[in-house]
């Protein structure tokens, strides 16, 4: 197991150069003054300072050197200071929030964060649950209103969703409002007397013994959460559902019937644990979306997330903010995709051995 682990570590550097080349190549589409406007707060207009701004950030030296720089910032000949490096944090400045891009995934991927650690438990539990259900009961009642479940959930477009459940529980209902928190706990906050140990407004809650900021936190995560579970629930049923009844015709299966034991402890015991093999991949390729930011989700609830500060970067072409995501997003999913590999490794000893 220990060298499996070591084997891919190891590539993990190797994907992050990759990662890194394709989005700076992406980079040279831009010419050095346009580049250039990319790193400052205000551009200026005076040639002589732009050509200063692109001699700091060495976009007038050879592609290699450029890459090498952009990895690794420079230093000011003059303040000292460096000057870029992604590695140490500077992806560069945003436009359209005023401040730099670090900083945004600073003060927004918290938010996310906190969405997706609630969103996991239903997305996961529910869809796996009723998968097996529909395998177990193949063509009963529950299986074939599985189907439709899945049919209705895979064609229903996100947004459409959102917006419905929207309308319905906040526009009729007034139940679980938009956004990410009242107006009387934003005041707690900037007050001081919620203190922030985590950044994550719901954990943060528990850790104050407030469990009044907490529901509040929760009743503003509903709607989102409903949305991201009901969409995911669709695809995890399929694949759950495929792969249980794929797991359920093998010969060691139908031994553990052959010897006398109970139908329980052969779905619990002997089918389920295989089955989630191919649900552990379709899991962490769930999560990882969560992480980088659901784009669309946080848009419509206007939750402020790390997606919704993408989608406003993108509507105004805001280039070295969405790139910055990009290279954030690319290394969540170079972690989670080794995390995955190494529970792929612990649930199936094959996959090691390979």
């Amino acid at each position: 197991m220990t060298n499996y682990i070591i084997r891919r570590l190891l590539l993990v550097p190797i994907l992050l150069f990759g990662v890194t080349v394709i989005i700076f190549g992406l980079l040279q589409f831009l010419g050095p003054v346009e580049r250039s406007a990319l790193f400052v707060k205000d551009f200026p207009k005076n040639e002589k300072q732009i050509q200063g701004i692109i001699r700091n950030y060495g976009l007038d030296k050879p592609v290699y050197e450029q890459y090498w720089i952009w990895l690794t910032g420079r230093k000011d000949v003059v303040t000292g200071q460096r000057k870029g490096g992604i590695l140490f944090g500077d992806f560069g400045y945003s436009r359209t929030a005023s401040q730099p891009v670090i900083d945004i995934i600073k003060n927004r991927f918290p938010n996310t964060l906190d969405l997706t650690i609630w969103a996991i438990f239903p997305m996961l539990s529910v869809g796996i649950w009723l998968g097996v259900k529909a395998a177990v009961h193949q063509n009963g009642f529950i299986d074939q209103a599985a189907r439709i479940f899945s049919i209705i959930g895979t064609s229903f477009p996100v947004f459409v969703f959102g917006l419905l459940v929207l309308m319905l529980f906040y526009g009729n209902l007034g139940w679980f409002p938009p956004g990410k928190m009242s107006e009387w706990v934003s005041k707690l906050i900037y007050s001081g007397e919620l203190i922030q140990y985590t950044k994550l407004l719901s954990i943060d809650a528990l850790l104050n013994g407030r469990f009044d900021v907490f529901l509040d936190a929760l009743r503003h995560m509903f709607l989102p959460i409903l949305t991201l579970s009901y969409i995911t629930w669709a695809t995890f049923v399929r694949v759950t559902r495929s792969s249980m009844l794929e797991t359920l015709r093998m010969d060691y299966v139908t031994t553990a019937r052959a010897k006398g034991l109970k139908e329980k402890d052969v779905i619990n015991r002997h089918a389920r644990p295989n089955a989630m093999i191919p649900i552990t991949t379709l899991a962490g390729f769930s999560i990882v979306g969560l992480l980088g930011g659901v784009v669309i989700t946080e848009t419509v609830f206007n939750y402020p997330g790390i997606g919704q500060a993408a989608a406003n970067a993108a509507q105004q072409l805001d280039v070295v903010t969405v790139l910055g995501f990009a290279i954030f997003n690319g290394l969540i999913l170079i972690v989670s995709n080794l995390i995955v590999d190494i529970l792929y490794g612990i649930i199936d000893p094959r996959v090691r051995l390979s």
